[in-house]
């Protein structure tokens, strides 16, 4: 148990030098880039001479030097100021707030669905390999990868929202009815399904194909063999031995695609108006508003970093032959 809690302990301080990393990183990158929030401003109010341009900086604080601006910056965040968003008027904080359910159903609905129907999968197919149910879901799995998914949520919006008639075209909720209580979630998942259907079948076709790959390596090994030879069900070989110890390079992948839904989700919440980050992030990208870039990739990176840490204590749990010293 002492050695679990150092390896987390130890985790953690590793992580925190990999968030200040990638806040350096970010920064600079960001204040690297052509053009401003004053120019788009300016842009936007019919134009300005020079002058205006620089009241306008001075304003935001941005004709300060770079490395003031970062270490002002630094300071706010460790009182959780994410600052101040030019473009809307209001903090960086309330709109991340605002936006961070919808990130989060729309990701973690994803995640849970991939993960659960690519092991089910997975797990079918590698029961009789190159059978026709074996061969029938290598071939819908390669069609659902090889699917760009802006093509795909387009589609399902044409046959389920258009023809069909079923599920709404895109949005969080209803805007012209006002539910509550446990109407409002249904209303909420019916907006929710197709995003999120269209975002997880990339992810499901890979987990099936890797969850069968590690299935089929798993059984062949000798404590497998060994299991078999001690009279254990047929059930109990599997569940105990196999699928727990195929679940290994799975848990790796989860960890890292993370990241790529909370950051790639932008095409999904574009193509079905879905109110996440990653439309406020691009958002932001076309207004220059830095700061509310910054704070959309340092939570999405502080996410991304937190998971993994789960990712390695559920690795530990999955196999503890690993050493945690």
């Amino acid at each position: 148990m002492i050695d679990r809690v150092r390896f987390v302990l130890l985790r953690i301080m590793r992580s925190l030098i990999v968030v200040a990393g990638i806040l350096v990183v970010n920064f600079t990158l960001l204040h690297m880039a052509p053009g401003d929030v004053a120019e788009v401003l300016a842009g936007e109010s019919g134009g300005g001479d020079a002058a205006y341009l620089e009241r306008l900086r001075e304003s935001y604080g941005l004709d300060r030097p770079l490395p003031i601006q970062f270490f002002d910056y630094a300071k706010g965040l460790l009182s959780f100021d994410f600052g101040w968003s030019p473009r809307n008027n209001t903090t960086v904080a309330s709109l991340i707030l605002a936006r961070l359910p919808a990130t989060l159903i729309l990701a973690g609905g994803a995640l849970t669905g991939a993960l659960v129907l690519g092991v089910l999968l997975g797990v079918l197919a590698s029961r009789r390999p190159n059978s026709i149910t074996d061969n029938a879901i290598s071939v819908v799995s390669l069609l659902a990868y090889a699917v760009p998914v802006f093509w795909l949520g387009l589609m399902l919006v044409v046959v389920f929202s258009i023809n069909l008639g079923w599920l709404p075209t895109g949005g969080f909720r209803s805007l012209d009815r006002t539910y509550t209580g446990f109407a409002y979630v249904l209303d909420v998942a019916r907006h929710a399904l197709l995003p999120v259907l269209t975002l997880s079948l990339f992810y499901t076709a890979i987990y099936a194909r890797l969850m069968r790959a590690s299935m089929l390596e798993v059984s062949g090994l000798d404590y497998v063999r060994t299991a078999r030879a001690k009279g254990l069900s047929e059930s109990r070989v599997l569940y105990g031995h196999i699928v727990r110890n195929a679940l290994l390079p799975l848990a790796t992948m989860i960890g890292i695609h993370l990241g790529a839904l909370l950051g790639g989700a932008v095409v999904v919440e574009m193509v079905y108006s879905w109110p996440g980050l990653g439309r406020l992030a691009f958002e932001a990208i076309m207004a220059r508003d830095l700061n509310l870039l910054l704070g959309i990739l340092f939570l999405s990176s502080l996410l991304v970093v937190v998971i993994n840490i789960l990712m390695d204590v559920v690795y530990v749990a999955l196999d503890p032959r690993i050493d945690t010293k």
